[in-house]
């Protein structure tokens, strides 16, 4: 059983929104620690027990708050861009003395050691599905089309470059079409990778050996840490998918998140695009 007061270090999207929302449902009391390059500003209006706003890389600002507000386990919900982690912050000492310490820069790298400094401070992170484990992914085609044998063969080679991107924390969506690989992500999140895949497409002109149908798939990390950094998607994943001409969305079961719920089936059916969680 989750605790009855957790912290929530809140990035953007809907879903730390849904978390809090959750756990409320179930009798925590929440204390949010709102990113102010990130958080989205209707977190104040959502009854959390307290809203503190703190720079990305005020780690001491965050610690303190946490235990002054008696959080002994939190938990991290939404997006913060890759980016801005390593461009725009302004670290405190603490925040700093960490960076410097990474021998890579990567999310895992990063988070992982966040992790660590708040377990030395006696804060556990939870996973951060604890309280929405009904929106991870079931396995199976979850639309009403199957996918064509040739999205099928898109998913499996998609698959195989994915997981390789991931073990190495590069990114987590690929983007294939007729078997080639059109656009991987990196920093730029999977929204900006789909539509670069798209634009690619769009720009080959004449007769072309490739199908402008796309196939995104989209992988959790091999030993995906479910504290953060999980697989998300959402109704505006699907709408971004149907503006760059793709019509299969390939999912790891159990490790990505449907934000939005039926929603996103729905929306998914109405453009004639195949969701399968494998």
């Amino acid at each position: 059983m989750p605790p009855e007061r957790i912290g929530l270090i809140a990035g953007n999207g809907t879903f730390p929104l849904l978390v809090l929302d959750a756990a409320r449902a179930r009798g925590a009391e929440v204390v949010v620690a709102a990113i102010k390059e990130e958080t989205f500003p209707e977190i104040e209006q959502r009854g959390a027990a307290a809203v503190h706003w703190m720079s990305l890389g005020e780690l001491g600002k965050l610690i303190e708050t946490f235990k002054r507000e008696g959080v002994t386990h939190a938990l991290m919900a939404g997006q913060v861009k890759h980016k801005r982690i390593f461009s725009s912050i302004r670290p405190d000492w603490r925040m700093a003395k960490l960076l410097f310490s990474l021998r890579s820069r990567n999310t895992d790298a990063l988070i992982g050691a966040v992790a660590r400094v708040l377990a030395d401070e006696g804060i556990t992170l939870l996973d951060s599905t604890a309280y929405l484990e009904p929106l991870l992914a079931r396995p199976g085609v979850l639309t009403r089309r199957k996918p064509t044998p040739e999205e099928q063969r898109d998913i499996g080679y998609g698959r195989q470059v994915a997981r390789h991107l991931a073990q190495y924390d590069i990114g987590q969506t690929v983007v294939m079409a007729e078997a080639a690989c059109v656009a991987v992500e990196a920093m730029e999140g999977t929204d900006t990778t789909v539509r670069r895949a798209g634009e690619i497409m769009a720009s080959l002109h004449g007769e072309s050996t490739l199908s402008r149908k796309l196939t995104v798939v989209k992988v959790a990390k091999p030993d995906q840490d479910m504290r953060f950094d999980v697989p998300v998607i959402g109704v505006a994943t699907i709408e971004t998918m149907r503006g760059a001409g793709a019509t299969c969305l390939a999912l790891d079961a159990g490790k990505c998140l449907l934000l939005d719920g039926d929603a996103i089936i729905q929306a998914a059916d109405a453009a004639e695009i195949t969701i399968v969680a494998d």
